[in-house]
């Protein structure tokens, strides 16, 4: 018997419906660097970590909200139209989805960013520090090293 069958697969049409609604919930650290890059106007980016991990690296451009004051501060940081994608460290942590809760109980547009900074870093898009930008070299387990596109 196949252990992947032993559950059958979702019909076609429930199919649509969760793979669908996955993608209007999650968004991934490469099309938040491709939209970063091209400059789209309404895109927030926050970083829900602590001051000690922000210190350590973050996005460039991304706004330092840690999950704990997002109901105090994101009405005077985050325009109420954006589109707010959260991130915290890494798949292990569901900081980021904590964040997006509470961006959308406050009735915020959201999306986590899956992989969180960790595969941001492995990917090797720019991490900005008090030193400056960085680059980490691509982890060619995540991302292709020639530094094209996988497009998937």
């Amino acid at each position: 018997m196949s252990a992947v069958a032993s559950v059958a697969p979702a019909d076609p049409a429930a199919a649509v419906a969760h793979f669908a609604a996955r993608l209007a919930f999650e968004t991934d650290v490469s099309d938040v660097a491709a939209d970063l890059a091209a400059a789209l106007p309404g895109l927030i980016v926050i970083d829900s970590r602590s001051r000690e991990s922000w210190d350590q690296g973050h996005i460039q451009g991304a706004v330092h909200l840690p999950t704990r004051e997002i109901a105090a501060r994101a009405a005077a940081e985050v325009p109420r139209d954006a589109v707010v994608v959260t991130y915290c460290w890494g798949p292990g942590c569901n900081g980021a989805t904590r964040a997006a809760l509470e961006f959308a109980r406050l009735g915020y547009r959201v999306k986590e960013m899956i992989g969180g900074f960790e595969y941001w870093a492995r990917e090797g898009f720019p991490v900005e520090t008090a030193a400056g930008l960085t680059r980490r070299p691509v982890d060619e387990l995540t991302a292709p090293v020639s530094g094209i596109s996988c497009a998937c």
